[in-house]
């Protein structure tokens, strides 16, 4: 592989809860969950801290256990992530810290992937069209608190209280069965990622990106995917991010283009294969 990766924070004052890393053989990328100002996680560490741990202990797995699945080094990587909380971490917390993940490794003769949440991985195919994969641990419970949301004025007390609703409402659902499953302290949700394995000789790259990168195309229409990637392959990864602050900055009410923030932390990775 050859790797190109670029992050930033939502804003300057903020550390990124997003992580990024590769190797010659595998990628990660994980977008921590971040959680409304004040609201208690049980941990003494936080999302930065967490998603730094397990996109580092993922990446480990992936290169050094050939001989696990890609959801089985997941759930590894957990569990490892897990045990350096701490007796002081309540790791049963519903709002202990979690985190998306993309995760893809060349095995063999194919490109072994996992997606668990609404970060996205993009195969670029040599023939055809791209292929997006992700986003595919909604909350349906919660789609009209999301809505009333992006419903009312950022910076606003009634935005505010209206996003601690939603954030409770997941957290109270997720990894429970019954909602959006997520990396956090238990490795089964590992079993629900979505993964596959694709021939190399079929693909040409792969792009993985957070859902702050990701609004590119899912949220402001800049291009299609095939647009995307050509911006990946000719000016890189912070290209494409600045391309999205840009537009982020001519619509910071968020009036044109709804969402739960005017910026979000990006991160975004394009590995030619």
């Amino acid at each position: 592989m050859q790797v190109q990766l670029a992050g930033e924070a939502r804003r300057p004052d903020r550390e990124s809860e997003d992580f990024a890393a590769a190797s010659p053989e595998a990628l990660v990328l994980l977008d921590g969950s971040s959680s409304p100002t004040g609201l208690e996680s049980g941990c003494r560490h936080g999302t930065p801290w967490y998603v730094r741990r397990l996109g580092v202990h993922l990446l480990a797995r992936l290169t050094d256990r050939a001989d696990r699945s890609i959801a089985e080094c997941l759930a590894d990587a957990i569990v490892e992530t897990a045990a350096l909380h701490g007796g002081r971490c309540d790791l049963a917390h519903p709002n202990t810290p979690a985190a998306m993940v993309v995760a893809a490794r060349r095995h063999g003769a194919a490109l072994e992937y996992l997606v668990l949440g609404d970060s996205l991985l993009v195969l670029e195919f040599k023939d055809g069209p791209p292929k997006v994969i992700g986003d595919n641990q909604r909350f349906p419970g919660g789609e009209e608190l999301r809505r009333q949301v992006w419903s009312t004025v950022p910076g606003s007390a009634e935005r505010a209280a209206l996003h601690l609703e939603y954030a409770l409402a997941v957290r109270a659902a997720r990894n429970s069965g019954s909602g959006p499953w997520i990396a956090a302290a238990s490795p089964k949700a590992a079993r629900y990622a979505e993964t596959g394995f694709v021939g190399l000789d079929r693909l040409h790259a792969v792009a993985a990106l957070t859902d702050g990168a990701s609004r590119y195309t899912e949220r402001f229409g800049l291009g299609s995917w095939a647009d995307a990637l050509r911006l990946l392959a000719e000016s890189g990864p912070g290209e494409l991010i600045a391309q999205v602050r840009a537009v982020e900055r001519t619509d910071v009410g968020c009036e044109r283009w709804p969402r739960g923030k005017a910026h979000d932390d990006a991160s975004a990775l394009y590995a030619l294969l």
